[in-house]
């Protein structure tokens, strides 16, 4: 048995290949939630991407007896290397077979690349930026994935410590029960925040308005608020104008909150999204040719799982109770819709700020995933 690792040219035919055969790995799996393929295809492509401009990457697939048996992305971010002082790689869009000399070969040539750019330790699974997925899955595999969010088999930790990867961080992940109304608790805590800060929220019924009013101010937000944040990638001008134009464009209006103070500036953001988690298991992955429909038809049809896609507060309105009312904003948005349940997406574990704000609400905490790291 013959292992071979080839490299993947970054063209739409390979990287398709690259990403359907992770996809094919799950067949039958009802937890797993495939992403769409166009749009992954479109992040390994340098001329699409502008993290490219700052990263360098290289995907590569491992083929046993000549079928093919495992992938991995090679990264290296210049920038947070650069802000950390580290020589750090990372890896990405990991799967592979339950096969030690698979995965031994795979994580071999990611290191190997890694090595040859300079790096002398390796984390992942991390992305180009924050808006890539991250951490590998190892609790919660009999729950129903994310398109926030990476699914993997078990034996993946298996392997990674028997490579001598070790963990470098956790995030956690919540399930709660949308309430009948808003509680009581934090209501009052909203109500005392927009009155002592002069804040106010404000609503869209304009995509467009939105974009061309706070897109951009909404990303440097993001920037400001995420800076401290393990791994962070600030958002350069371009890839600002990337998301805004690829995410702002599709969003529900009514479960997105905006907060503003007495001059207009931007204080808080909540974007959350019907989930598309059954949608996306409909579709395998694909637009064409009735993928869109089950992804419109989760996006504006019946739905009980709201996902919370983002919260970004301005660092000197952080732990000051505006989350509270983002969500005194969001959660009669969320009955009137008919959720009953909303997925928090990643939390670093020891952030408990974040994590203070869910203590009003029946929760649980249903998935954890981990960021590995090795020496070179």
């Amino acid at each position: 048995m013959s292992i071979e690792i080839r490299t993947v040219n970054p063209t739409k035919k390979e990287l398709r290949k690259f990403f359907e055969f992770g996809i094919s790995l799950y067949e039958g799996n009802d937890c797993y939630v495939p992403p769409l393929v166009f749009d992954e295809i479109e992040t390994l492509i340098p001329e699409k991407n502008p993290a490219f401009e700052y990263c360098d990457a290289t995907s590569f697939m491992a083929y046993k007896d000549g079928k093919p048996a495992g992938r991995i992305t090679a990264i290296i971010n210049r920038k947070v290397n650069e802000r950390t002082g580290r020589k750090e790689g990372r890896f990405s869009y990991v799967e592979f077979i339950d096969d030690k000399e698979v995965g031994d070969a795979l994580f071999e040539a990611a290191e190997n690349w890694c090595r040859e750019h300079g790096a002398t330790e390796i984390i992942g699974p991390m992305g180009f930026t924050d808006m890539d997925h991250e951490g590998m899955l190892i609790e919660g595999f009999d729950e129903l994935g994310t398109m926030a969010t990476i699914y993997n088999h078990p034996y993946y930790p298996e392997h990674l410590e028997r490579l001598g990867y070790s963990k470098d961080t956790d995030w956690v992940e919540f399930r709660m029960q949308v309430p009948d109304q808003v509680p009581e608790k934090y209501q009052r805590i909203a109500n005392i925040v927009k009155e002592k800060y002069h804040l106010r929220n404000l609503h869209f019924t304009s995509r467009k308005k939105l974009k061309e009013k706070y897109g951009v101010a909404l990303f440097e937000l993001i920037n400001t608020a995420y800076d401290g944040l393990y791994g962070y990638s600030p958002l350069t001008p371009k890839q600002i104008e990337y998301y805004i134009n690829k995410y702002l464009g599709v969003l529900r209006l009514d479960c997105v909150s905006v907060i503003v103070d007495e001059n207009d500036e931007l204080v808080g953001v909540g974007i959350s999204i019907p989930s598309f988690s059954r949608a996306l298991q409909k579709s395998h992955g694909k637009l064409l040719p009735f993928g869109w429909y089950h992804l419109l038809k989760a996006m504006k049809g019946k739905n009980d799982i709201v996902d919370l896609m983002l919260v970004a507060i301005k660092p000197e309105y952080q732990n000051k109770g505006v989350n509270a009312l983002l969500f005194s904003d969001l959660i009669p948005a969320y009955i009137k819709n008919g959720f009953k349940w909303a997925e928090s997406n990643l939390e670093l574990e020891d952030n408990a700020s974040v994590q203070l704000q869910w203590q009003y609400f029946d929760r649980r905490q249903h998935r954890r995933r981990r960021d590995y790291r090795k020496t070179l």
